[in-house]
């Protein structure tokens, strides 16, 4: 059975659909005993998805309060998911996430996760048709994305293949595809920091797998790497999505346990 708990969870502060409280009542209905908030940290080039400035100080002042009205029902952690290219400090927060949902080219900010047809249109038209040039790129940059955000946790690490479903854009198995990706798990392995099992794309019927993809759990598996579940929630539905199965997967590739946060920093959890 796997032990109930989300980190990494979006609200009204951000791009979420539902408010704070409205995610802790479904959190703690589905027999949760943890909630992690991650607003998406402000960035000045797109401030279509983040929290802004003053936002961020609001959205601390509601997850205290929560912490605090729910505290004999579950534990609520304010965190962030801090983006590659923010510039705001996450010492406030108990957690982060580091993630990176854009990618940088003749000083343009391509967005990764925003829609297949832009990430198509990016490809063309800065990288010469060549997906796998933009794949290089990404990964290149997630291979920095701890060192840059100082982050606890890697956020859906091969987010690229949000929109690859059925190999539109990449063959995920190629040998350049898998080099550039494992080029990064080895890049991010010494930091001891978990990778986030996120099934967020799953749940929008987007992606048949989770982030990272099979192939790359395994190698991460390979080098010693750690996980955590991440429903990467944007509505209240969506909490512990297919962590279940995600565990079975994790357990078949021969992780004995995921990581949890807590109070005193990381926990591990068994599958078994």
């Amino acid at each position: 059975m796997i032990q109930k708990m989300n980190f990494h969870t979006h609200t009204t502060f951000c791009d979420g659909k539902n408010s704070a409280e409205d995610m802790v009542l479904a959190a703690i209905e589905k027999g949760f005993t943890a909630l992690g908030f991650t607003g998406h940290s402000y960035t000045y080039f797109d401030e279509s998805y983040c929290m802004s400035k003053e936002g961020v100080k609001a959205y601390q002042k509601e997850i205290q309060r929560l912490k605090e009205a729910y505290a004999d029902k579950i534990a609520i952690y304010c965190g962030i998911e801090q983006d590659f290219y923010s510039d705001e400090p996450i010492s406030d927060f108990e957690y982060a996430i580091g993630s990176v949902h854009y990618i940088k080219k003749n000083g343009r900010f391509l967005p990764v996760d925003e829609a297949a047809d832009i990430m198509e249109k990016d490809i063309w038209e800065l990288f010469g048709g060549d997906a796998y040039a933009y794949a290089k790129v990404y990964f290149e940059t997630v291979a920095e994305v701890l060192k840059k955000t100082g982050a606890d946790i890697i956020g859906h690490f091969d987010l690229l293949s949000k929109f690859n479903e059925n190999g539109i854009f990449f063959d995920t198995k190629s040998k350049c595809y898998l080099e550039y990706g494992i080029s990064a798990i080895e890049a991010l392995i010494p930091y001891d920091k978990p990778f986030e099992i996120n099934t967020g794309a799953m749940y929008r019927g987007l992606c048949s797998e989770a982030y990272p993809s099979v192939d790359f759990l395994k190698e991460i598996k390979k080098r010693g790497g750690n996980i955590l579940l991440s429903s990467d929630s944007h509505d209240a539905s969506s909490l512990g999505y297919c962590f279940e199965e995600m565990g079975k997967v994790a357990l078949e590739i021969g992780f004995p346990s995921v990581l949890v946060w807590t109070p005193k920093g990381f926990e591990e959890v068994g599958l078994k």
